[in-house]
Parts: structure tokens; C-alpha cells; sequence
């Protein structure tokens, strides 16, 4: 398995400890939560199973075809044929009568996969799933409970920071993350996927290091021939994929992307005052339930632009897969199988990829740090946007405030080849960092940092980056 060493380790702790343990995995949907405990737990699984999809169905039928599917898989588990159950407490007496007759001693592992989606509206389930652990499970030192699922908020507020009678009761939490850069090469060349590294990066730009995604990759077909395939081709692969993940996750997909297509109009994104004018949605509860969702499932992250206080925090899309499709999304349903193909020089392809470069080193803080040697320092990351009296409507693309007095002005470019300053550009480079200097306390020094895709052309302008970060250090 490529990556997740550390899940793997802390999996497998858990599961060797003489206790019992409910354990919650979360992350984006199709990040690897099932793949991962297939593959760690292969051949010790003593029951599994797996919530059905809400999408479509109305709240009455959809219990009673969840609870069948559950006795099903009991039964095609090994427990005898019985009377099926009528509620979420029958069901979870059932799965305890067959745990207790099947207890030899040995290590019982249930493992239930998309657990939100069996807490369907008006069923009971939490309450019955409370009963079942704190009545039950938390008391077999032999008993390990795995649950997984995509709807990040709803494990969140139900599980991990429920306060009612599941409060501290998770033993162990793992939020799945996407595969960084290195991680991606890794799964390429497992996978005998060649890809330079320019590509690797493009590659992150499209499907954000999902190895569902990157998965479809075809070895034989260059990254534009693959890219065609799975979004411009007519049956593409990946071509509905951003109305199913919604779908999939959230009660409300229209509002959720709604708000994704008010944050994808602008890089630094917008204050929740912002978005409630653009959206139409009244800047109360129920915003702020679509925010958090957004957030905690990892389509948006929430920060106070440089300079601004905390009244200013502002939400920016940076899911680099719908960045991805609300750009291209004309185009993905123009009936154009060689689009990627025929447009990698356009215009548009071209602002992309600037736009998304940034947000790949939003998602690479740590190697960021790493490649300027400040691992240890407490670092903040941030961004410069225009200021009402600013006429140059200047704007930074990276910020990292250190503890250590320092700021990094990180000027982010994905070239071709290596990157000239010209004398125009060195001269707005200093005025920014003026502008920066009126910003910051005396002590703060300011420092030029170039992040780009292969270098820094020497010439007469080049001193003025004091750091220069390749894709190599990207790839840490």
C-alpha cells in the first residue's frame, strides 16, 4: 500500500491492545477509509458492513431497506435465519447475539462502513448506536469497532464531538487525508504510471491526489490522453463524478455547490457576509451548517487574510478537483473527446495553472517549511489580496508569518522552464515589500521567496528572491 504508514501503525496498535476500541475514520470521499481497512485488516474482519446510499429515496422506505440490508449481511455472515428487524435497537441486538455465540476469545473486529448514511431522518439510529456501545461493546475487551464514512461533519458532531451519551466515547480518530505530491509519485510508479514531475503537479491540479481518482490512469496514454478519458470523452469516468460526490455526502448537494460556485468567482475567497449577499442564503444557522460542513469535509478552509482582523475571515474553495471541473465544466460537456488535448497552450488552460499551483503549495505548507529550513517554527499561512486603497490592486499569493521575525513574501509561478525577473516585475516586487514592511512589527524582516517549477534565471533583477523552492522540494 502506498502511504499511510502511520494509520497502518496506529491500526494495527489499536487492534493488538487488550481493550476495547471504537475507532472513527473520516476524510474526503474516495480518499482510500474502505481501501485502508481492507487492506490493514484483511482476513480478521468478523462482520462488515456497509450503510446504503440516501440519494432518492424517501425517508420511510429507506429504513426499512437499511435495516434488511443489515440482517442480510448478517445472515450472509454466518448468523441463523431469525425474525428480520423492525428498528436500529432489534438490529443491534441481533449483530450482539451472533458477536456473543461466535466469542471464542480471539480478537472481534466490526468494521461499518458509511455509518452517516444509516442514520436516516426519523430512524433512531444514533440512540440505538449508543445503547449498543455503551450498553454492550464498551464493555468486551476483546471487541474493536471501526466505523468509517465521507459526511466529515456528521461523524464529527455525532461521534467524535457528540455530547450526549456517545460523548468520549471514540477511542481512537484518523482523518484520511488526500496523497501529497510524493505520495502521488509513489502511487504512480506503483501503478507503472510514468509521469515527470511537471506532470505529477498537473496531475494534483486535477484530481487533488484522490487515489480513486488517479486510478483510472492508463499507462499507456499520456497525462492529456488521460485527462480526456476521464472527463471529455463521452462516457468519461469522471465526467458526473462533481454532482455525485455532492450527492453522496450532503443532505443539501444544490446549496453546498452553490456556495462552491460563489467561492470558485474569486482565489482569495469571500466573508461569510460576502457569500450570504452572492448566494442569497440569510447569514444565520443554516449558513453556517453549510460553512462547516464545507470545511470539515476539506472543500474549503477558513482564514483571515493578512493585515485583517478575525471579523474578516474569509472561506476559499480549494479542493483542487472542483476547482477543476467548475473551470473546465463548459468544456467537459461541450462533446469534445480531444479537449485537453487541443487546448494545453490556450488561454485559459494556461490561467489555470497558475491559479492551481497556488493552491497546491496552500496544500504543501510543510514541505514548504521543510525546503526553507523551519520545520520547528510556528508558522501561520496566509494571503494578500487587494485593499480598498490600494490602486494596484496588489495581491500576494502566499504569506508565511514565522515566530522566528521572519515573513516570507511567496511569489508562486508555474513555468516551462526556469523564471526571469524582469526589471518591471523587481520594481513591483518592492513595493510590495514596502507595503509588507508598513504591516509588520519593526522587528519582522521581510523576505522575497520564489516558489516556481524549476529554478531562477540569474540576471541583474534575481537577487531579489532571497529563497528559491523548486518542485523537487515540493516533492519532500
Amino acid at each position: 500500500m502506498v502511504g499511510r504508514d502511520q494509520e497502518i501503525k496506529d491500526l494495527n496498535r489499536l487492534y493488538d491492545r487488550n481493550k476495547a476500541e471504537l475507532v472513527a475514520i473520516y476524510g474526503r470521499r474516495r480518499v482510500g477509509k474502505t481501501f485502508l481497512v481492507d487492506e490493514v485488516f484483511a482476513g480478521r474482519i468478523t462482520f462488515r458492513h456497509a450503510g446504503l446510499s440516501p440519494e432518492g429515496e424517501e425517508a420511510n422506505g429507506l429504513l426499512r431497506a437499511q435495516l434488511d440490508h443489515f440482517y442480510n449481511s448478517l445472515i450472509i455472515q454466518g448468523m441463523e435465519e431469525c425474525e428480520k428487524p423492525n428498528n436500529w435497537l432489534d438490529a443491534f441486538l441481533l449483530l450482539e447475539k451472533y458477536l456473543q455465540k461466535i466469542d471464542d476469545g480471539s480478537r472481534q473486529l466490526v468494521f461499518i462502513d458509511e455509518l452517516p448514511w444509516l442514520d436516516t431522518p426519523r430512524s433512531d439510529f444514533l440512540r440505538a448506536f449508543e445503547g449498543f456501545w455503551n450498553n454492550w461493546g464498551c464493555h468486551r475487551k476483546n471487541l474493536m469497532v471501526v466505523v468509517c464514512g465521507s459526511a466529515n461533519s456528521w461523524i464529527l458532531d455525532n461521534l467524535i464531538n457528540n455530547h450526549g451519551g456517545l460523548y468520549n466515547r471514540v477511542t481512537y480518530q484518523i482523518k484520511l487525508s488526500p496523497f501529497s505530491l510524493r505520495e502521488c509519485e509513489e502511487f504512480y510508479k506503483e501503478n507503472y504510471v510514468a509521469l515527470s514531475s511537471y506532470d505529477i503537479v498537473q496531475s494534483y491540479m486535477i484530481l487533488g491526489g484522490i487515489p480513486y481518482y488517479m486510478g483510472y490512469f492508463d499507462p499507456e496514454l499520456s497525462l492529456a490522453q488521460n485527462i480526456d478519458k476521464l472527463f471529455f470523452e463521452r462516457n468519461a469516468a469522471l465526467k458526473d463524478e462533481y454532482n455525485r460526490l455532492f450527492e453522496s455526502i450532503f443532505v443539501n448537494p444544490e446549496a453546498m455547490k452553490k456556495i462552491l460556485e460563489v467561492l470558485f468567482t474569486r482565489n482569495a475567497g469571500y466573508t461569510r457576509k460576502e457569500i450570504s449577499e452572492r448566494t442569497g442564503f440569510s447569514n444565520g444557522g443554516g449558513l453556517s451548517r453549510y460553512l462547516k460542513a464545507l470545511v470539515t469535509s476539506d472543500f474549503v478552509v477558513k482564514y483571515v487574510p493578512f493585515g485583517l482582523g478575525k471579523r474578516e475571515e474569509h472561506y476559499k474553495l480549494t479542493d483542487p478537483f472542483c476547482l477543476f471541473y467548475l473551470h473546465f465544466r463548459e468544456a467537459i460537456e461541450s462533446g469534445d473527446d480531444e479537449y485537453w488535448q487541443h487546448n494545453l497552450a490556450s488561454q485559459s488552460v494556461v490561467v489555470w495553472r497558475g491559479y492551481s499551483f497556488e493552491n497546491v503549495c496552500f496544500n504543501h505548507i510543510p514541505q514548504i517549511k521543510k525546503a526553507l529550513g523551519i520545520s520547528g517554527v510556528t508558522t501561520s499561512a496566509s494571503a494578500w489580496s487587494k485593499r480598498e486603497d490600494d490602486e494596484e490592486g496588489a495581491q500576494i499569493d502566499l504569506l508565511l508569518l514565522r515566530n522566528d521575525n521572519v515573513l516570507n513574501m511567496c511569489e508562486v509561478k508555474f513555468y516551462g522552464d526556469d523564471f526571469a525577473v524582469t526589471g518591471d516585475y523587481y520594481r513591483k516586487l518592492l513595493r510590495r515589500q514596502e507595503m509588507l514592511v508598513k504591516e509588520v512589527n519593526k522587528k519582522t524582516v521581510v523576505r522575497s521567496t520564489l516558489i516556481t517549477t524549476f529554478g531562477l534565471k540569474k540576471n541583474e533583477y534575481s537577487g531579489i528572491f532571497t529563497n528559491i523552492i523548486t518542485l523537487d522540494d515540493l516533492f519532500l
